[in-house]
């Protein structure tokens, strides 16, 4: 059966440093990030918590394929990305969370 997928852009409080993920659920990755569930990962030691981008896909492979290419782009072509549909890099987490406490 195939699944849905998504990528998701994420950054830190300032705004400095991006990453680039892929998941089938959302919701409850970014909450992983936000509670710094994995104390050793990357987005736990530089702070990188906001949810700023998103794109969905009918298909998890869809959705590796993206994340491939999008870490292959440079920085100043993912801030633009973010920038066409949340020009402020507000937390977009409110639009997609569950409740996982």
């Amino acid at each position: 059966m195939e699944q849905g997928g998504y990528i998701y852009i994420m950054t830190n409080k300032t705004n400095k440093v991006l990453y680039v993920g892929v998941t089938s659920n959302l919701s409850a990755r970014v909450y992983e990030h936000k509670s710094n569930i994995y104390t050793k990962s990357f987005t736990a030691r530089y702070n990188v918590h906001k949810l700023v981008y998103f794109e969905v896909f009918d298909s998890i492979e869809e959705a590796i394929e993206r994340e491939k290419l999008l870490k292959k782009w440079q920085k100043a072509w993912k801030y633009s990305l973010i920038e066409k549909s949340n020009q402020n890099f507000d937390d977009l987490y409110d639009l997609i969370k569950e409740d996982y406490t």
